[in-house]
């Protein structure tokens, strides 16, 4: 068993005796216990609900950067969304008798509390855990050319672990820890790692690859079963970064494993039928608040209240998308919002911001022209203008294009080719690990976004 399902089922272990410690404590201070054991088997649906909801914002891979404000904020959204989905069981679904229906209160303080102390406990595991990790390299095996691409990448994603570059042949020993130019052997690597004077986490090698010999294809396997993986430079970016690579990018990649929306319909219609119902829920649901800001947005400048613009959407079929207007009428500039764009009105500052600006779209969903989830729906001229320069563009438009989706709640707003470069390897990781499950963490890390005013 590797360290990270170790780690995975210990938390899970530890959050099945926080929450039974909690649970039981509030319900001995209401008084339920007063005439009864302690609750044992009921604990069994907000047990359920705590650990999906902990496993939609990866809340059980040490991967995930637990010290962070955001994944703070994750985690209190996450978990305040399994006690919506306890108390929705208990108290609706489940017929009367179950032991927890006795008290909502109960329900409710166990996952107030245990946020703080889930939470705790997770941030002291990483923090051990990150000091650890200082200490063990990550070996990339591959020409001086990739190397320095693989190293900006890893400076780009924040990456604090020490990093070495190595190649299949013999020669210049000159150092290679955090120097690209000149790589280190790999038989001078491995004999480190043999006599203890070199701690590696994984080992990262280029597909296309020629330097690895017979030998040293056996001396990888050999680490493999010695608990040191080895990954694809493409697997590397998909585990630990969750996106794809455009390097790896050609005419035959759709055809390739996973795309379970391209190659199996119904995925696509079960997706359709829940944005069908979610969106008409949303639209009602959120009736009030559609209807405030179309108030706000009027009275600022009397302007129109709807922003309408043509977008490109599944297929390369152009639609009609509606938002809130947040720009003063027939202002000039950029097709990007810049930080301080004068163009932007106060009311459009704040939809912006909470992201209400895009309630809209609802509609858009509704008529079958978006999905609740999926790449952003791009404007048809800046289309023209990407696929021009980016020619893996249009993979993203196999799916519908979404309200949200996995690039929006990953990278920061694009404002640039380069950027929509980066958001499309997010796009299309999400295109070919497309699931329900994935659908239902971005959704989580959404509503993180709305709180904390994450939009341009």
């Amino acid at each position: 068993m590797t360290i990270g399902r170790k780690v995975a089922l210990g938390l899970v272990v530890v959050d099945t005796i926080a929450l039974a410690t909690v649970l039981n404590g509030m319900a001995w201070a209401r008084g339920i216990l007063a005439f009864g054991g302690p609750i044992v088997e009921p604990l069994i649906i907000p047990l359920a609900a705590l650990g999906i909801a902990l496993y939609l914002i990866d809340g059980y891979k040490l991967h995930t950067d637990m010290l962070s404000l955001d994944y703070a904020s994750q985690h209190s959204i996450a978990l305040i969304a399994a006690m919506g989905g306890t108390l929705l069981l208990t108290f609706v679904v489940i017929p009367s008798g179950y032991p927890l229906q006795q008290s909502r209160s109960v329900v409710a303080l166990t996952f107030l509390v245990l946020i703080p102390v889930t939470l705790a406990y997770r941030r002291w595991l990483y923090g051990r855990f990150q000091a650890a990790r200082r200490e063990r390299s990550i070996v990339f095996i591959g020409d001086p050319a990739s190397a320095a691409t693989f190293r900006e990448e890893w400076a780009r994603a924040g990456m604090q672990q020490p990093l070495i570059f190595a190649t299949g042949q013999t020669g210049n020993t000159a150092p290679g820890i955090d120097a690209p130019a000149v790589p280190l052997p790999f038989s001078e690597i491995l004999s480190w790692m043999r006599k203890g004077q070199l701690a590696v986490e994984a080992i990262v090698l280029r597909e296309s690859n020629r330097e690895v010999t017979a030998e040293m294809s056996q001396q990888l396997v050999d680490l493999y079963f010695g608990g040191i993986p080895t990954y694809t430079l493409e697997l590397f970016h998909q585990v630990y970064w969750r996106k794809i690579p455009l390097y790896r990018l050609n005419q035959t990649w759709l055809f390739q494993e996973g795309f379970r929306t391209a190659r199996e319909p119904v995925f696509d219609r079960l997706k359709r039928v829940s944005d069908i119902v979610l969106s008409l829920v949303g639209l009602v649901v959120f009736s009030p608040i559609l209807l405030l800001a179309a108030i706000a947005v009027w009275t600022e400048d009397r302007g129109t209240v709807f922003y309408i613009q043509t977008r490109i959407g599944k297929f390369r079929q152009p639609f009609r998308l509606y938002k809130f207007r947040t720009m003063r009428p027939s202002s000039e500039g950029g097709p990007y919002a810049q930080p301080g764009d004068l163009r932007v009105t106060r009311v459009g500052r704040l939809l912006r911001a909470s992201r209400l600006d895009e309630l809209p779209q609802l509609l858009n969903v509704l008529r079958g022209e978006m999905s609740l989830i999926g790449p952003r729906a791009e404007w048809d001229k800046l289309v023209a203008e990407y696929e021009q320069k980016i020619p893996s563009y249009h993979f993203r438009h196999l799916v519908r294009p979404g309200i949200t989706g996995w690039a929006q709640v990953n990278y920061t707003y694009g404002s640039s080719v380069e950027d929509t470069l980066r958001k499309l390897e997010y796009d299309l990781y999400y295109i070919r690990h497309f699931s329900f499950t994935l659908d239902a963490s971005i959704v989580l890390k959404t509503i993180h976004v709305m709180l904390f005013g994450k939009g341009r």
